[in-house]
């Protein structure tokens, strides 16, 4: 297994409460007792109620904690029940998920989308930009074209690429248990770094997580994918026990 630093990324989706930092707090005690995982990097991205006081509560900085999502508008505004990056930043967050199939899905345009990582950047956080295909636009063969026309549309080479993360999650994937091929998830990994690159002209390639359906079973058919740095979970990620399972079987 190499030694490269991989990213285990936990969206608690509209999961948690104050007493939920017993989850966080067995997943650090478990990284403080076993120091051979610091070519990992653990981030939670927690409801925004959960952020500022998980944040006081944190005794170590074994994990990192990131928001789900933002409002575009950048300063304080009238914007009834939003929240937006700077108050993420300020409540104790470093990252945020961006363009998620499930905020997408109900009208989340990549015209928006990027407007919202502007926002994030300007605040100081780390995005993570999810892209992926539907099952429609999977069997149309429209992968490709899709996942091109996200990064795209949703970065600008005058952004700071190093602060965007990219997590392609197939759509169809998400709650269903149904992953790729090896050999096709590789292509399609290779295909973002490599189109990521040639849009924005840079020499460094990005970070590609994987996210759909992944869980402490399935996870050994990642490790041999070096292609992959790292992981987006979703329901997993609510549980310290399958987290926690899903980077031992990852590393077995």
């Amino acid at each position: 297994m190499t030694n490269k630093l991989k990213y285990f990324v936990g969206n608690w989706k509209m999961f948690g409460d104050f007493t939920s930092f017993k989850i966080i707090n067995k997943i650090s005690n478990y990284f403080i007792r076993n120091l051979n995982t610091n070519n990992i990097k653990v981030i939670l991205c927690v409801p925004n109620t959960l952020i500022y006081f998980f944040k006081q509560k944190m005794k170590s900085q074994t994990i990192s904690l990131g928001a789900q999502n933002c409002h575009h508008y950048q300063d304080y505004g009238p914007f009834t029940g939003n929240v937006n990056a700077k108050m993420l930043k300020n409540s104790g967050a470093n990252y945020i998920i961006l363009g998620h199939s499930e905020n997408r899905a109900i009208g989340e345009s990549n015209k928006l989308i990027k407007i919202k990582i502007d926002s994030a950047l300007k605040s100081n956080l780390t995005v993570i930009l999810c892209i992926g295909e539907t099952l429609k636009e999977k069997r149309s063969k429209k992968t490709f074209r899709v996942l091109k026309k996200q990064i795209t549309s949703c970065i600008s080479k005058n952004q700071n690429l190093s602060k965007i993360i990219i997590a392609y999650e197939p759509v169809w994937s998400i709650g269903s248990n149904k992953i790729l091929k090896s050999e096709e998830l590789k292509k399609i990994i290779h295909y973002i770094k490599f189109q990521y690159v040639k849009t924005f002209r840079t020499k460094k390639q990005p970070l590609v997580l994987y996210g759909g359906s992944v869980n402490e079973k399935n996870i050994k058919f990642f490790s041999p994918i070096s292609e992959i740095d790292g992981f987006l979970i979703g329901g997993a990620s609510q549980s310290a026990k399958k987290f926690i399972a899903i980077i031992k079987n990852y590393y077995k």
